[in-house]
């Protein structure tokens, strides 16, 4: 053993490889916190509907404490596949085609080890969640960024997918409403990109975690259009938009082949996902709906003031029509996104996420989260406002 290598010599390279997560890297540097205001982790402030909460209590007086099958609650997956025909035109055989998981990362985590062989390509439309390239090169397959830009409003066009897809190409995975820029895809929208997955016989990996966040228009899933249920795993949870996010419990829907293939790898790392999770999962669907709509309410109402606000100070941004988040453009001040980032925080006590960390296209941004209260927001719009004040003084 070569002592001044320590215990780290023996992780495998691929870990060595991984850089630790952007968002929390960077939030670290405020420890400290003081009087800082936070506006870039992705979480709501809600406490979990008490109906919810509520309903775990009695689960647990009644001793629900064992596993459930490995695919989780029946009762909790037929719920699953009725809320997604009602609400997405999504149809899902709750016996065969839905899995139960332990929130909607492990179900990414999942769908791409079941599918990636090595060097197998996955494209990914940037600015993204920061997750999906790590965990593409875990299991051994190489993401190719495929870019989006402020001037189409950060969609996936047919011609930047083209231009990315190669013979090694076999996912793309996408997150629409998308975190961090907001985008909203149209049925107008993915209709010549679905013509691109087939013509090159992609599988689709579809992170949908934000579906129920949208404003104005309603969400479209890529799968239910003709032809895309057969290649595209569907991916979602309960964290955002019930604001569950610490009970940790999702879901994956798709081809009986894909999900089993899913199945056997969750069977032996996660068994099943928490009892008392699924249990609040099951109730927000039968009686959390309401509570879901009143957050949503709440939402809209701190995205029209928080995006306007913005633009007012001099901090283009385009109209976010989905998710929680504002992706304004830093340009104007010459600096980098870690750079305007970093003296944000020193200088005016707001933390937000440099765009860069999620992928190349996120460069020249930053992310705010608007998942927080209107006090917060104005607070923070009050603050920015003298930051760019005093950077064009500067």
């Amino acid at each position: 053993m070569c002592r001044e290598e320590g215990s780290g010599q023996f992780l495998s390279s691929r870990v060595r490889e991984i850089r630790p997560s952007g968002i929390r890297a960077f939030f670290d540097l405020n420890e400290t916190g003081g009087d800082t205001i936070a506006v870039g982790v992705g979480e709501p402030d809600f406490i979990t509907p008490e109906k919810i909460r509520e309903a775990c209590i009695q689960a647990l007086r009644e001793g629900h404490t064992k596993y459930t099958s490995n695919a989780g609650m029946m009762e909790l997956r037929e719920e699953i596949s009725g809320y997604l025909f009602s609400n997405f035109e999504l149809s899902y055989d709750p016996d065969q085609e839905i899995i139960v998981t332990m929130g909607s990362s492990e179900a990414v985590d999942l769908a791409l080890r079941a599918v990636i062989n090595l060097d197998d390509e996955v494209l990914i439309p940037a600015p993204s969640y920061i997750a999906y390239e790590p965990i593409t090169h875990l299991h051994g397959g190489n993401v190719v960024e495929v870019s989006t830009t402020a001037e189409e409003q950060f969609k996936l066009t047919a011609q930047a997918l083209q231009r990315s897809i190669t013979p090694r190409s076999k996912v793309l995975m996408i997150n629409y409403p998308c975190n961090p820029t907001g985008t909203v895809m149209t049925e107008q929208d993915w209709l010549p990109i679905v013509e691109l997955i087939n013509k090159h016989n992609l599988v689709v990996i579809s992170d949908e975690v934000y579906a129920e966040l949208t404003y104005g228009r309603k969400h479209v899933s890529i799968a239910s259009l003709p032809g895309m249920k057969e290649r595209t795993i569907v991916i979602s949870g309960f964290s955002k938009a019930f604001a569950m996010t610490g009970w940790r419990v999702g879901y994956a829907c798709g081809p009986h082949e894909l999900i089993a293939g899913m199945l056997k790898i969750h069977q032996y790392t996660a068994m099943s996902a928490p009892t008392i999770s699924q249990i609040a999962a099951l109730e927000s669907l039968r009686h959390g709906l309401a509570a879901k709509d009143e957050m949503m309410a709440s939402y809209d109402e701190r995205r029209k003031l928080f995006v306007a606000g913005l633009n007012a100070i001099g901090l283009s941004c385009h109209v976010p029509e989905g998710a929680f988040y504002a992706f304004p453009s830093i340009a104007s001040t010459g600096m980098s996104s870690e750079q305007f980032s970093l003296r944000l925080l020193e200088e005016a006590k707001v933390a937000v996420v440099p765009g860069h960390v999620f992928g190349s296209s996120g460069e020249g941004f930053i992310r705010c989260s608007y998942a927080t209260s209107l006090v917060d927001l104005e607070k923070v719009l009050e603050r920015m406002g003298r930051f760019m004040q005093m950077m064009q003084f500067a």
